[in-house]
């Protein structure tokens, strides 16, 4: 699938990337090949293809353990606060 010059300005316009006339049909040519490399990888058979959870065999991701590491300064927080009510902040209405 070729892109033609309006759909490169529009999706340069979309990322609000200014392109010279000069670069676009460089950005034509380059855009128009990623759309087709990606066409071709989704002709790809991958029904019998397992999905993996790592790509190295044996191998997990090292996760950190679970705990608390800061103490809960909300008390602390709020005696700053103009207004708390029920552990919440209270401000003022700006929308009627």
């Amino acid at each position: 699938m070729s892109l033609t010059r309006q759909e490169v300005e529009k999706i340069a316009h979309l990322a609000r990337l200014s392109i010279t006339a000069q670069e676009m049909p460089v950005y034509v040519a380059s855009l128009s090949s990623i759309v087709d490399f990606v066409a071709e990888l989704s002709k790809a058979d991958t029904g019998t293809v397992a999905p993996m959870a790592h790509p190295l065999v044996g191998q997990r991701q090292r996760l950190r353990a679970d705990a608390v590491t800061e103490t809960d300064h909300h008390e602390k927080y709020q005696a700053n606060a103009p207004s708390v009510q029920a552990g919440l902040y209270v401000v003022p209405r700006v929308i009627e």
